[in-house]
């Protein structure tokens, strides 16, 4: 028999795995950004996680503090850090986790999203 197999995840399924996808932020990167959240002179600050298009694969991760979140955000929470992420870019970065390093050629935050087809060399950029 030359039957192809079908993937066993319902539609239903499917949506439920979108619902239930998060952003994770790691302990070592919300200490990173509380430090600079208190240097900017408010250590309550919200995380809002966009993407661009641009850079050198076609889309370019953004971080911002915010105030508030807007009315269709997606909300998350994360090691004590609450983020926001807009509709348009949650379909990009459902379930990426955004770490931090201190190492001197690679430091400083890099997300690591499954939804990405390529990433470039310097981590900022992606396609999907």
């Amino acid at each position: 028999m030359n039957e192809k197999l079908q993937n066993p995840k319902t539609i239903q399924n499917q949506q439920q795995d979108f619902q239930n996808a998060v952003i994770t932020v790691t302990e070592k990167a919300v200490k990173q950004l509380k430090i600079a959240m208190k240097s900017a002179g408010d250590e309550n600050q919200i995380l809002r996680m966009s993407v661009e298009g641009g850079g050198c694969s076609g889309m370019t991760y953004k971080m911002d503090f915010d105030k508030q979140q807007q009315e269709f955000d997606k909300v998350f929470e994360s090691n004590g850090l609450k983020i926001v992420c807009d509709l348009k870019s949650w379909l990009y970065l459902k379930d990426v986790e955004v770490d931090y390093s201190n190492d001197l050629l690679n430091g400083g935050f890099q997300i690591k999203n499954p939804n990405a087809d390529r990433t470039c060399g310097c981590g900022t950029s992606f396609s999907a």
